[in-house]
């Protein structure tokens, strides 16, 4: 039986996101806050480190983490853009987000950080 096929995402993310994500043992994001109706995972690393640069600025640094999501499943939410052609993410409801854990294939990795003490 082959492995399903899986997409692709990057979440940029400040470092209380971090934390909950590796106390998880890599596996989950932590639910919304109840500001926080929607989970956005981006399309591209470009974008994810732009997002994260923000963060950055406002906390003193950002993260970005890639996970895979099953295909056939991610698919359920349309990528929309929200800027240029390079601006797109998926709008995944927070009552959702418990599902879309159970659809992370492999573990979330960390691959950029943004400090302002670094160049």
């Amino acid at each position: 039986m082959s492995e399903p096929e899986g997409m692709t995402f990057y979440r940029p993310m400040g470092r209380k996101e971090l934390d909950l994500v590796a106390a998880s043992g890599w596996r989950l994001f932590p639910p919304r806050l109840p500001e926080q109706p929607i989970f956005y995972p981006v399309l591209n690393l470009e974008y994810a480190s732009e997002i994260a640069r923000w963060n950055m600025e406002e906390a003193g640094a950002g993260y970005v983490v890639r996970f895979r999501v099953e295909e056939a499943w991610a698919s359920r939410y349309p990528v929309r853009t929200v800027g240029s052609r390079r601006h797109q993410e998926l709008w995944v409801p927070a009552e959702e987000l418990e599902e879309f854990n159970r659809n992370i294939m492999g573990q979330i990795e960390l691959v950029a950080e943004f400090r302002q003490d670094s160049p």
